[in-house]
This record gives structure tokens, C-alpha cells and sequence, in this order.
């Protein structure tokens, strides 16, 4: 993250280098060196602390790196009053105010990182209302909101890099334990696991890696996970891990941790991208349940799906109309040493089935026409052909052409439209399908996090950082996620579908509730409360009184400010310290 302040370039002969990349030019700092045995001499070891401004070439934009190797380099901390606007945004404060009361997050992160607590609510808010994670832009936001900071101080990027340099690990895990605490621990829960993983293409990042990336491919990536409390529609915990290390073989460390907090009534939902032997045997051994998509048993679910077609798809007691499918359940093992049944819901979509044929078809079509341009030539082909089709060559290794291997083929077509959900509980095809489609709330907090938080990528510039990022991303979440479930909760009341009660189309309407402060008085509400405003905060418990009371004691909290002051400069010349 580069500030969006200049300061001069470091004059250091031998350990300042430029490189230019596009059309940015960037400042290379030369920390150390590390000796290659092999070689036989030193190699340099470098670190990006700024690019170069665009205005004046002696001036660079420095990033967080930068206030690392030159941390007595002075960088404004606070932005003056004339930073603070005349008009600011008061609706999506106000729910947020909300949120973050309702669940205690306040005083559960002032237990672990003191005065920065109300910094980060100001970070979190941003992040839900500006859709944004771009640190560089959050002054921009504090200039037309309220804030949680004390005296609601606008704080510049150079205080956020050095929060995200100064938050440990250990602040971050004490703040999920004391909230898993919290957490339901007596009822039954299920929760969700699911993960993506993120790119970033900057920085000295130790977890980024080259592994399978799911977005953006080519780049290196680092996985990031999130268990959700489905039943109670809370995130609990996340995991971020090294790139290469795959979803499967990161489940068990997850378990691990839903022991640890003390969770005992677990049901998980789980993706395919779980599914192993190793991952049933050991949910089996701490003694929770799952309800999972399968891969990794292809030959078992196939021929219990053929061996079962025909029998349940047209009968009025195996359909599933909320999904329009067709639902039986048959028991086995998942495997030759399994000692318990297992329960097979095997299901039937009609309009999947028409779509996976034809895309199988134009599979096999495709390969058809690639073949057929290399009879009569020297051409190897792979596998997957070798599945589909006997392929022909003569004597000389010259390829004549193909025959479909028609039995495959049509075993394939017969099972098109077919899907399977396996559960360790005895539960209906019905209950089994819609238990594991609750698990699209998770689906849903990865798109929040992707789309709407502006995570896709992360930029920074440190492994610190970054991790000080995701935590801050995920209490975000956890905020965010509220916001969505009672504004879904107001749609499902009103039993109509209303645009303006999705998270981003309410967050927009309840930023045009606004105060102005006119001839440099007090902020006052500058106007009434409109009937789709009212409808939006009757969702949090809120009405157009409460908004008058919050506009109330916003106005008083900036007239106490410093920041509403015409501060005198400090008699000797040096930096104001709060």
C-alpha cells in the first residue's frame, strides 16, 4: 500500500536502486545479502519502499515497508480540520453502530489492542460501505463520515500502515477465542468450511505461493478459509496458509481447531474439495457428523446412481420442488475398511441433465475435429482421447484416426443430470439436500469478501500486513454478514422482493441521510427521513427517532473534537502527540 504523501528519496549511495515496471518507476532498498555457496559471491537482498512521484523526481510515495528501514522518517500521523467536510454520511454508521454493539465487538477488541480498537471499526466500516480495501483511499472516507476513533479523529495512510505493522498474531487468535467463547456452544450447529484463496503479486509475503489458484490463474496466491456457524449464521474462525497446501489436507488442522474451542454438537458442511478418506476417518474419531459432496469414490457413486435409475425419478414422493429435483437414499460403505454405513442421497435434476449431455457431447466433438486434422501425421494425444476413443496408428507411428468408444460414452450420458451428497446421520434425500445448500451462506461471505469488501487482492507490502489486512477483513465480515441476514430477514417479512434491501443497494440509500454544518456551526440533520429509509432501519430495530438521537450525539461528539478546533501550532516547533 503506497502513501498518498511524498517524501524525499533516501540518498544512500550503494543501497537505493530505481527499476522501472510499466509506467511506474519503484525505490529498492538494499537490506542485506545472502551468500550463494555454488556461485561463490553475495547476492543482494531488496526490498520495494515506494515508487517515484510522477511530479517531482526526488520524491517518492513511501508504503509500509518504507516506515520499516526508516522508521524515523516524519510522515503527517493526523489530518487537520480542514479534512473533515462540511456534510457527512450518517445512515450506514448508524447501523453499523448497531451491529457492532449487538454482538459486543467494541469492548472484545479493546480487550486486545487498546487504543487502535476504534481505528479498526473505522477500517471496518469502510470496508463494508466502500466496497474497498485499498488503505491509500481510506482518508477519502473519513472525510464524510462519522468515525469510531477517539474525538473521531481522522487519522492519514501513514497511521494505517503503522496499525497494520504493529497488529501481532496473537492479538488477532486472543480476539477469536473471545469470540468463539461467545459463540453457541450447547445447541446442535452445523458449520460450513469453505476457502479461496487470494493473489498477490508485491511484496516480501511468506505464505504467497505458486499453488492451484481458483481466480486470477498465474499469479502466486495464499489460501484463506472461513468456518461458518450455519445454523446461527456467524462466522467463526479463518485460517490463511501457503498456497501450495491444498484444501483437503488442510481440513484436519480446521477439526483440530473446533475442538480447541470447545464445540461439540458439530455437524460440518463440507465441498467436494474435501472430500478423502483420511478427512471422514477423522471427523469419524472426534466424534462429529458430516454431510458432504463426493468425489473421490467416482466408481461407488456411479454404479449406485445407475443401479438405482429409473427407479424414483418420475414418483411424486422423491420430488424436491424447492430445488426441482427428484431425491432417493440407499446405504453403503464409502470404502472396503469403512465400518459404518453411510448414507447416499443420489438426486436427479432434469434441466442439469439436458446441459451436461450436450456439453458432453461437444466434448467429445471437439475432440473429434482436433483428431481429425492430424490423420496422416506423427500425433500423440492424452488420456482423456484414450477414455473416449480406440485410437489407430499403422506400423510407422502415423495416425489413421479413431473409434468412439461407445460403451463409455454411453455410460457417461446415462449418469448426466445425477448427483450425489453423502451423510454420516441417517436424514431424507430432502433434508440432506437442504442442509448442504445452507452452506451458499458461506459461498455468499466468500463473495462478500471478494466482491463487495474489495479483497480479490491483496496490497500490501508485508506478511504482517497482510495478515493484519485479513483480520480486519474478517471482523468486516462478521459485520457485514449481520447487515445481510436481517435485511434478508425484512425481505422475507415483507413477502416481496425489494432491490433496495440488498446490502449494497441499502448501504447507498442510507448514506443520503446526511448533517451539514453550515457558517462553521454544529452539524445538524439536514432532512427528514424518506419512507424507503424508515423501511431499511426498521430491519435493525431502528426508526427516524433514533436517527434524530444519534445526529444528536455525533454533533455533540465533533463540537468536544480537537478536530473541529483551529489548533495553535506547539510553542517548540514539534509534532502535536494525542
Amino acid at each position: 500500500m503506497y502513501l498518498n504523501t511524498t517524501v524525499q528519496i533516501p540518498s544512500i549511495k550503494g543501497k537505493i536502486i530505481t527499476k522501472k515496471k510499466g509506467d511506474a518507476t519503484y525505490i529498492l532498498y538494499q537490506y542485506g545479502s545472502k551468500y550463494n555457496k555454488e556461485k561463490q559471491y553475495s547476492v543482494p537482498k531488496r526490498a520495494i519502499v515506494g515508487k517515484v512521484s510522477g511530479d517531482d523526481p526526488m520524491q517518492m510515495f513511501p508504503n509500509e515497508k518504507f516506515q520499516v528501514y526508516f522508521p524515523d522518517a516524519e510522515i503527517p500521523e493526523e489530518l487537520p480540520f480542514a479534512c473533515r467536510s462540511c456534510c457527512l454520511k450518517i445512515g450506514s454508521y448508524i447501523i453499523i453502530q448497531k451491529v457492532v454493539d449487538e454482538y459486543g465487538l467494541r469492548p472484545m477488541l479493546k480487550k486486545r489492542f487498546g487504543d487502535d480498537t476504534g481505528l479498526i471499526l473505522d477500517l471496518v466500516a469502510y470496508l463494508v460501505v466502500e466496497e474497498e480495501n485499498a488503505g491509500q483511499y481510506y482518508p477519502d472516507f473519513a472525510f464524510t463520515h462519522p468515525l469510531f476513533s477517539e474525538k473521531m479523529t481522522i487519522y492519514s495512510d501513514s497511521k494505517i500502515c503503522r496499525l497494520l505493522q504493529s497488529v501481532t498474531r496473537d492479538q488477532c487468535i486472543g480476539f477469536l477465542d473471545d469470540w468463539n467463547r461467545g459463540r453457541d456452544h450447547k445447541s446442535r450447529i452445523y458449520i460450513s468450511y469453505d476457502s479461496t484463496n487470494k493473489n498477490s503479486a508485491a511484496g516480501d509475503i511468506d505464505i504467497v505461493e505458486f499453488g492451484k489458484a481458483k481466480d486470477d490463474k498465474g499469479l502466486p496466491v495464499f489460501n484463506l478459509s472461513i468456518a461458518m456457524d450455519k445454523t446461527n449464521r456467524v462466522p467463526l474462525f479463518y485460517e490463511e496458509y501457503p498456497g501450495s497446501i491444498t484444501d483437503v489436507s488442510q481440513f484436519t488442522f480446521m477439526v483440530d481447531k473446533v475442538v480447541e474451542y470447545k464445540y461439540k454438537k458439530i455437524g460440518f458442511i463440507l465441498d467436494r474439495g474435501y472430500f478423502s478418506k483420511e478427512n471422514i476417518q477423522y471427523i469419524d474419531e472426534k466424534g462429529y457428523t458430516f454431510i458432504i459432496m463426493c468425489k473421490g469414490c467416482k466408481a461407488l457413486v456411479s454404479s449406485l446412481v445407475l443401479e438405482n435409475r429409473d427407479t424414483f425419478e418420475t414418483k411424486r414422493e422423491s420430488a424436491i420442488r424447492p430445488y426441482k429435483v427428484y431425491g432417493t437414499t440407499v446405504t453403503s460403505r464409502l470404502y472396503e475398511d469403512d465400518k459404518k454405513d453411510r448414507y447416499f442421497h443420489i438426486y436427479y435434476n432434469p434441466s442439469k441433465q439436458a446441459a451436461e449431455r450436450e456439453r458432453l457431447e461437444q466434448r467429445i466433438d471437439k475432440f473429434r475435429q482436433f483428431m481429425d486434422k492430424h490423420i496422416g501425421k506423427e500425433a500423440s494425444f492424452g488420456k482423456t482421447y484414450q477414455e473416449y476413443f480406440h485410437l489407430h496408428y499403422d506400423k510407422k507411428g502415423i495416425f489413421l484416426g479413431a473409434d468412439e468408444r461407445t460403451d463409455v460414452i454411453e455410460r457417461e450420458l446415462k449418469l448426466c443430470g445425477y448427483f450425489c451428497i453423502i451423510t454420516s446421520e441417517k436424514m431424507t434425500a430432502s433434508q440432506a439436500l437442504i442442509q448442504y445448500k445452507g452452506r451458499d451462506i458461506s459461498e455468499k461471505l466468500f463473495r462478500s469478501d471478494k466482491t463487495f469488501l474489495g479483497s480479490r487482492s491483496e496490497r500490501v507490502q508485508s506478511s504482517q500486513s497482510m495478515s493484519s489486512k485479513i483480520f480486519i477483513e474478517f471482523v468486516a465480515l462478521i459485520v457485514r454478514n449481520r447487515v445481510y441476514n436481517l435485511l434478508k430477514e425484512q425481505m422475507i417479512r415483507m413477502d416481496a422482493r425489494q432491490k433496495f434491501l440488498t446490502v449494497p443497494a441499502a448501504i447507498r440509500e442510507l448514506e443520503k441521510i446526511e448533517m451539514v454544518r453550515r457558517n462553521g456551526g454544529s452539524y445538524k440533520l439536514d432532512h427528514a427521513v424518506t419512507k424507503t429509509q424508515k423501511t431499511i432501519l426498521s430491519s435493525f430495530g431502528l426508526g427516524a427517532d433514533d436517527i434524530s438521537d444519534s445526529a444528536e450525539e455525533i454533533s455533540k461528539l465533533l463540537a468536544a473534537s480537537q478536530s473541529l478546533m483551529n489548533k495553535e501550532e506547539p510553542d517548540d516547533g514539534e509534532e502535536e502527540v494525542d
